[in-house]
């Protein structure tokens, strides 16, 4: 009898452990740039997820996978994805009213910026010298908060696969100014020194909100992670974390 129950306590031990190694999520992120990602490993987007496995919220545990933003799109939108996106925003999706998916609270905000050479700076205040100039964005992107401003400030698009390489550009003299992210502008002149060649202003829109985004099909995971990304704003230690990338 002894022995029998031994065997079932092993078997229940056996299938309990197999059900908490397959409550595995895989947070997909189409994000290359940092201080997003970073290529020793580090980064914002990597260090949730690690605040997140050592938390284990609902013995959940988190797998971080890059997939391009076009495939991105078209998992969502046929429904495919097998997981969460990390780094999103409603506008992105025309979902402000938050219906097609589910969105967590944001655990990281940003503006834009516009980064222009020193020595040839360009100024969202001063509309006559935007008129003509060239300014580089992300294929693909759309911009809430500032589309409308930069459909009237006259200025020419060119679309580049990346914030990186539309920086690449601007210190070639290939661009007269690119449109990125306060918080990569600002890590990409720290990390390359280029506090002396750069200009960066911010400009007038509302912040940018990162979120997580849900497919309905993974509400489960939802309500086990959305109360602790909505408690990370007042988390000393997450706080701590995104403070090393400013």
């Amino acid at each position: 009898m002894k022995k029998l129950v031994l065997r079932l306590s092993i078997l229940c031990a056996l299938l309990l452990a197999t059900s908490a190694a397959a409550e595995v999520v895989t947070v997909y992120t189409s994000a290359s740039f940092a201080p997003l990602m970073l290529g020793d490993g580090r980064g914002i987007y990597p260090d949730l997820i690690g605040y997140l496995n050592r938390l284990k919220p609902g013995g959940l545990t988190f797998k971080l996978q890059f997939m391009p933003r076009k495939r991105l799109q078209v998992k969502l939108e046929d429904g495919s994805i097998n997981g969460i996106v990390i780094g999103m925003m409603p506008e992105w999706f025309d979902d402000v009213e938050q219906k097609k998916y589910l969105w967590s609270a944001p655990f990281s905000t940003d503006r834009y910026a516009l980064v222009s050479l020193a020595a040839k700076p360009v100024s969202p205040d001063a509309p006559a010298g935007l008129v003509g100039a060239s300014v580089g964005v992300t294929l693909g992107y759309s911009y809430p908060g500032i589309d409308s401003w930069l459909a009237s400030s006259r200025m020419l698009r060119s679309e580049g696969p990346s914030d990186e390489k539309n920086l690449e550009k601007l210190l070639l003299g290939r661009l007269d100014c690119v449109i990125v992210a306060e918080s990569m502008a600002r890590y990409f002149i720290r990390a390359q020194g280029m506090s002396s060649r750069l200009h960066l202003a911010i400009l007038a829109s509302p912040p940018t909100e990162r979120r997580m985004l849900v497919p309905h099909s993974h509400a489960a995971a939802f309500e086990k992670i959305a109360p602790v990304l909505k408690k990370l704003k007042d988390d000393p230690a997450w706080q701590r974390i995104v403070a090393t990338y400013r």
